[in-house]
């Protein structure tokens, strides 16, 4: 029976005629309230028929007032403080009418006995008024949240960290919530003279206050909700540490530019995502240097549909190139970084400013007439493979991509006589134990080879990128969405990490600053290990590793090692004028040697057998150790 009255009154609005119903009763009853207290509630003086002669004018212009106003045309149950501003402008306005009135037909004097009220009337009256007319309404609504919380299951405590305006916003939002029976305990702020005061009847309490574990369990707190828009990173890292310590769920307010109408509701509040937890402070780039180096200039990227090609394209087109040349070999993921694109471009007045081409870089008929159509100043290579364990099992697919398709665009950027090189290598490179790393590592050293003083090679070295294509980080969520278990392949096995976005605007940089010949390794910051990722991606989630998801080790993948590294044994590093990028100092083969090295594995790719083509591999990167791969056999034999 509750839950039908719940379910009818949750989809029922109350009619505006009844609401307006409902004022004019409080105009009637305020007045004749008020007369009563002026008589001090005497019935001995009170004659019905006169205070009904007083009234009929106050009653009109109220009533127009309301109907001029249209205070009754709120929703009751949303009741907010522009409609409580409303109701008082109104009320006010007609009260200043009736006091010209009394003030213009010089009734004051005799007006207790004549057709008007008394002044002390009047105004006791439009006292009362403001305070039932807008006290009626938030009661109701008070009223009709208590009601549908009867239905709602476990209540949910939750603090509030930060409270300004979008705070205040946020408790109001959540205790409207139907879905869920939030309570907000507190709020929190860092301000030591707000401490012990309360906001909206909520008490605010420090940062030392809430974190502690005795608060936590004595109010039940499952939440903290970040709603400090400009917090910076490190102490959103601190306070998302903390509450996962206390096994707190943290979520943050949307961004203010997607509030709708300057609010939003529970459903946007956005669950902390692992990067929040792994990013740093923000780098600080040479904006300036960048924008010089690509105002005005053709610029290709390859493999720009990926991940960092489609960021890399994005920043750089705020750089005001000429034009954008964006080669890619996947149709559908080019045509959706096309139509996101293509609206940027409409906003910069130029339609023609990018050029999206489906192609392949192992092509070089067809990248060889892409470069001679567009003649592009700077490339940004990213094409590659990049999946490990796949190329493991496809070392002719990795060798033609990483390795030869690198070599057609390095020839290219000579014959055309591009101004700059930029090649997107990665840390697997970095004594490989993969066929993946090793043939990246042989594209570096081919690149690396051609320096000629015409055309500069930039060769930029990172590692795993937060939110890329293949990046643990979406399939640890998908895992955890659906009820786990979360797969890790070893206990130990650490990574290093890095945005997209602070990936992107790095290699921009380095490519900028790079003069030719020219290894760039930037700062990774702490290795992470992978379970610790795991455990806080299910924590992140409100859940309990081990507990409510399962966290299983399913053993190193073919050609997979523990840990990455950004220098081989035979490269040191130099400092650059940028703190997060250091210049690698390599000892490289000669162009001889290299050109000698990638005859010989033209001649075993032709022949297609994988194992000689492997041990020509480890024979060009001596450093090249298989793990966990049928082609540990090579290694045992040299």
């Amino acid at each position: 029976m509750v839950k039908l009255i719940i379910n009818s009154l949750s989809e029922r609005y109350i009619s505006r005629w009844f609401i307006f119903a409902l004022d004019v009763f409080l105009v009637v009853f305020t007045f004749l309230l008020a007369l009563l207290i002026q008589n001090n509630f005497s019935f001995q003086n009170f004659s019905l028929s006169v205070s009904l002669l007083q009234l009929r004018v106050v009653f009109i212009i109220y009533i127009g007032a309301f109907l001029f106003f249209r205070t009754f045309s709120g929703i009751v149950r949303q009741t907010s403080l522009s409609d409580a501003y409303n109701i008082f402008r109104a009320i006010t306005w007609a009260f200043v009418i009736i006091m010209a009135f009394m003030v213009v037909t010089e009734k004051l004097q005799s007006a207790t006995s004549g057709d008007w009220p008394s002044f002390p009337v009047v105004i006791l009256q439009y006292l009362l008024l403001i305070g039932t007319l807008i006290g009626s309404r938030f009661f109701a609504k008070r009223v009709y949240n208590h009601i549908i919380r009867l239905e709602q299951k476990n209540q949910i405590g939750v603090i509030i960290y930060g409270t300004g305006t979008a705070g205040v916003l946020t408790k109001n939002t959540l205790l409207e919530d139907k879905e869920y029976n939030y309570k907000v305990v507190s709020f929190i702020d860092n301000n030591p003279s707000l401490a012990y005061k309360t906001l909206e009847g909520i008490p605010i309490v420090s940062y030392f206050v809430a974190f502690r574990l005795s608060y936590v369990k004595q109010y039940n707190v499952k939440q903290l909700i970040i709603s400090v828009p400009d917090m910076s990173p490190s102490k959103k890292k601190e306070i998302i540490e903390i509450c996962l310590k206390l096994g707190l769920q943290v979520k943050i307010i949307p961004a203010l530019n997607l509030w709708i109408h300057g609010q939003f509701n529970a459903h946007q509040l956005e669950r902390v995502k692992i990067e929040e937890l792994l990013q740093r402070d923000p780098i600080l780039l040479d904006s300036k240097n960048v924008y010089r180096e690509l105002k005005n200039k053709v610029v290709m990227i390859t493999g720009a549909a990926g991940s960092i090609g489609s960021e890399l394209a994005r920043q750089v087109l705020s750089n005001s190139p000429k034009r954008l040349v964006l080669v890619d070999q996947a149709e559908s993921a080019i045509y959706s970084l096309q139509f996101e694109l293509s609206i940027l471009a409409k906003e910069k007045g130029n339609y023609d400013l990018i050029e999206f081409i489906v192609a392949n870089v192992k092509d070089r008929f067809r990248m060889t007439n892409i470069m001679d159509t567009y003649r592009p100043d700077i490339i940004f290579h990213a094409a590659a493979y990049k999946h490990v364990p796949l190329m493991e099992i496809n070392p002719y697919e990795a060798l033609m991509v990483n390795v030869f398709g690198t070599k057609i665009m390095a020839d290219l950027a000579l014959k055309f006589e591009v101004e700059k090189f930029v090649m997107i290598s990665t840390d697997k490179a970095v004594n490989p134990t993969n066929i993946m790393g090793a043939s990246k590592r042989i594209a570096e050293i081919y690149v690396h080879s051609l320096t000629n003083g015409k055309t500069r090679f930039v060769t930029t070295r990172f590692g795993n990128v937060l939110g890329s294509n293949g990046s643990v980080v979406p399939l640890f969520q998908k895992q955890i969405e659906q009820g786990g278990p979360v797969t890790i392949t070893h206990r130990e096995i650490t990574r290093y990490f890095m945005t997209i976005q602070e990936a992107c605007s790095l290699v921009l940089e380095a490519g900028a600053m790079g003069k030719g010949d020219d290894i760039f390794v930037f700062d990774m910051g702490q290795p992470v290990k992978i379970y610790d990722l795991a455990v806080k991606m299910i924590q992140l989630y409100g859940l309990k590793p081990n507990v409510d998801i399962e966290i299983h080790e399913t053993g190193l993948r073919m050609g997979e090692k523990l840990y990455e590294e950004l220098l081989t044994k035979r490269e040191d590093l130099l400092l650059t004028p940028h703190p997060k990028i250091m210049r690698a100092r390599v000892s490289g083969l000669t162009q001889k040697e290299v050109t000698r090295f990638i005859n010989e594995l033209t001649e075993l790719i032709i022949e297609k057998d994988e194992f000689l083509i492997v041990q020509k591999m480890k024979e060009i990167v001596p450093e090249f150790i298989s793990n966990n791969s049928v082609f540990q056999i090579l290694d045992k034999k040299q």
